[in-house]
């Protein structure tokens, strides 16, 4: 497709954007044909295009990405599988294979990273949070459902994958050759800061099973005399709601965590049980845009019932229930149908959680051979010369200096 029709499909699915969610908004309790008779305008556009652009047109193309379009500009996390895409999701979605540790969603029509797995063959090879992904496998991503692209990069075990990726650091799009491993999450860290007072704690992710493990830890630190807590979740962006839930309530013994609801799912609250409180000792949560999902909702509770301190950046903006709804023809769009909420009413997905103490995340520049990539972890310095102190890190030091202590 040319560059001119490419711009023509951006545009018009643009503005079918804005004429459904204008619908929507001036179309509350009118007749739905009020509502969506908006659509007409698209229409006639495609008509037009049709009829008039200087080459006949790819329309499946066309709609395609009108389709992608409107879906990314509600919903950065939103999809549309073809029929033969949906059925390889279906398939495949449960499947314990192989993977490279990507957490993806949507940005500027690409598919972006939202997090990274500590340990996983895209941690080695130096991804971050804001890196996009160009191509996977040489298919442009620019149109690719979401969905599917998490599809494309799971794979047996020892099986390689080729990306080009746009990092943070380099605005030129790098080739990039991943090897899928069976990725495990790694276990949560802790450590004791100013001399034993503090206890630190960096989950890494809120699965379940992390939760019972960041329980146990806290118990330890406290046994060990610990008279306040750190708790980090930047860069922690895996994780069920539930397991968010769950993990807020460790430190609340009252008040309302967070609730859920959708245009047709009714609103339900979630309340803190003192019983699965573990600890009222000072706390603070460092954040940053790499901290979503779960440790939103964790960190959202404990900043409105006034538990915590946040520290850190906003977050990256995720929670919702998200499902596939099927279409006639065999296909389905992934959408979030309903969005979960702070306790003082704010959309998480939408705002992401903002601290009170903002520090903004200092990361070291990557170490790099001698053709600009960044080395694989196994071949970086690891001494404790070149190593930083935790105490050193800004969001620890403001963690430390809001909690009256000196490292």
């Amino acid at each position: 497709m040319s560059s001119r029709l490419k711009y023509i499909v951006v545009s018009t699915s643009t503005c079918l954007t804005l004429l459904l969610l204008i619908g929507s908004v001036l179309g509350q309790g009118a007749p739905q044909d009020d509502t969506y008779k908006h659509i007409g305008v698209f229409t006639d556009v495609v008509s037009r295009i049709k009829s008039e652009y200087v080459e006949e047109p790819d329309m499946k193309s066309v709609t395609l990405g009108a389709l992608n379009g409107m879906l990314e500009a509600i919903d950065p996390f939103a999809s549309y599988l073809n029929a033969d895409q949906y059925k390889d999701y279906q398939k495949n979605k449960d499947a314990k294979r192989g993977d490279v540790g990507l957490i993806l969603s949507k940005k500027f029509g690409y598919v972006g990273v939202v997090g990274v797995i500590p340990g996983s063959p895209a941690a080695k090879a130096g991804f971050s949070t804001g890196d996009m992904i160009e191509s996977i496998k040489d298919v442009g991503t620019r149109d690719m459902p979401l969905a599917y692209a998490d599809l494309l990069l799971k794979g047996d075990p020892g099986s390689t994958i080729d990306l080009s990726v746009v990092r943070v650091q380099r605005p030129e799009p790098q080739a990039v050759k991943l090897t899928r491993a069976t990725v495990a999450l790694p276990p949560v860290e802790d450590q004791a800061l100013a001399s034993g007072q503090v206890g630190y704690l960096k989950p890494g992710s809120l699965t379940a099973a992390k939760v019972k493990e960041t329980a146990a830890e806290i118990e330890k630190l406290q046994k060990q005399g610990a008279q306040k807590l750190i708790v980090d979740l930047r860069n922690t962006a895996v994780g069920e709601p539930e397991d968010g839930i769950a993990f807020a309530n460790l430190f609340l013994n009252k008040g309302r965590i967070t609730y859920l609801q959708g245009q047709r799912v009714t609103r339900q609250n979630f309340e803190a049980d003192a019983s699965k409180a573990i600890t009222n000792l000072p706390l603070v949560v460092l954040t940053n845009r790499g901290t979503a999902d779960a440790a939103e909702i964790a960190a959202s509770a404990l900043n409105d019932n006034k538990r915590a301190e946040l520290v850190g950046e906003r977050t990256y903006g995720d929670a919702s229930l998200r499902k596939a709804i099927t279409m006639e023809d065999g296909s389905a769009i992934i959408l979030s149908v309903a969005k979960y909420y702070s306790a003082d009413g704010k959309a998480i997905q939408d705002n992401g959680v903002t601290p009170k103490n903002q520090v903004l995340q200092t990361e070291a520049q990557p170490e790099v051979d001698d053709n600009g990539e960044p080395l694989p972890e196994t071949q970086k310095d690891q001494t404790p010369q070149q190593q930083k102190k935790l105490e050193e890190d800004p969001m620890v030091k403001k963690a430390l200096e809001l909690l009256g202590v000196k490292a």
